[in-house]
């Protein structure tokens, strides 16, 4: 099995923004293999430069856990709509772009979410994290990115068994 971390917009050295290096070196110390590379296009996140990234260069497949944050969780749900995965971790998600003009130059809400495909595309676990202090991105998005994936559950027109989906809601973790 193998992680990838995908950071938030603006992480120009992904090893010195947040928690990713601190998350990296947890998953190593347990001998899994991580990626964790600087993405191009880092401030503004564009779909046409992260997915060919993530493919090409991440090199993810089906026995690779992503894990996402912010940005980088908006760029694992467009790349799991059509990229079969092991596991899917999002921190911070969102769905619309905040009537930010820099998030919707990203191209990641130009059409709706298909969230009966990322769950399909994920097979072994999917979890999804926020804070309820998050100062960027509300609470009410991750509820509702966290509500349409739960309600795939009982979605007889998946065909598929699908693997378990958690959500949790933290606090004190901005």
């Amino acid at each position: 099995m193998r992680f990838i971390i995908l950071p938030g917009n603006g992480c120009t050295n992904i090893l010195k923004s947040n928690w990713y290096s601190w998350l990296a070196e947890e998953l190593r110390s347990r001998s899994l293999e991580v990626a964790i590379e600087n993405m191009p296009d880092p401030y503004v996140a564009r779909e046409s430069a992260w997915i060919p990234f993530i493919h090409n260069t991440l090199k993810v497949d089906e026995d690779t856990v992503v894990i996402g944050h912010s940005s980088g969780a908006l760029a694992a749900m467009r790349l799991i709509e059509k990229t079969p995965v092991y596991g899917t971790i999002l921190v911070a998600a969102a769905h619309t772009d905040l009537g930010d003009e820099n998030e919707r130059a990203s191209g990641y809400f130009d059409r709706p979410w298909d969230f009966a495909s990322m769950r399909k595309n994920t097979k072994g676990f999917f979890h999804q994290f926020h804070s309820v202090d998050d100062h960027l991105i509300p609470i009410s998005e991750a509820q509702y990115v966290a509500q349409h994936l739960q309600n795939i559950e009982t979605d007889a027109d998946v065909g598929v068994e699908l693997a378990p989906f958690k959500y949790d809601e933290l606090s004190d973790r901005s």
